[in-house]
């Protein structure tokens, strides 16, 4: 089982495991992987403890309840599944300021923090407005011949490839 405590996989080998994995979960349970309306379904949580059972009423609710279902723990799983595999492979460890980021853009934790946050917000937003994520259009959709799917995919790696561009010319020459 030393494959376990690899630092890095061979991404042959996960892509087949993530096909399986989706193949498996249609065959079992119906349902597509995807992990974004987990995250709308959290902030509905959030938002019950505020507000309270009115939450319901609200008609984006009625369609993603606030509660926890199947990718829900999808989303506990990849977490926990990620710590396991870091630790096994030895590479645990804290750091409030990657290296990479300290080279590119200093070590100000403040900053750092700040643009993870900015970055998670506009990509959740960015996946709800697309009617999924990357592994819920670009792994789920695309094995369904999905048009959408297939068109989100192509985009994803568009704005990547510009998003990497400009983040390279503008902040790491």
């Amino acid at each position: 089982m030393e494959w376990l405590a690899m630092e890095r996989w061979s991404p042959y080998v996960v892509g087949a495991g993530i096909g399986v994995l989706s193949w498996l979960t249609f065959l079992l349970s119906d349902k597509a992987i995807g992990v974004s309306t987990s995250f709308a379904r959290t902030a509905g949580m959030i938002e019950k403890l505020f507000a309270g059972a009115k939450v319901k009423d609200k008609a984006y609710y009625q369609k993603f309840p606030p509660v926890i279902d199947w990718e829900w723990m999808l989303v506990l799983g990849l977490l926990l599944g990620a710590y396991i595999s870091v630790v096994l492979s030895g590479q645990f460890r804290l750091e409030w300021v990657p290296p990479m980021w300290a080279a590119a853009a200093g070590t100000n934790i403040f900053a750092r923090w700040l643009t993870a946050l900015v970055g998670g917000i506009i990509i959740g937003f960015g996946a709800r407005w697309a009617g999924g994520c990357t592994s819920g259009h670009g792994i789920s959709g695309t094995m369904q011949l999905a048009v959408s799917s297939w068109l989100a995919a192509i985009s994803f790696f568009i704005g990547g490839i510009i998003t990497a561009k400009i983040i390279f010319n503008v902040f790491l020459k």
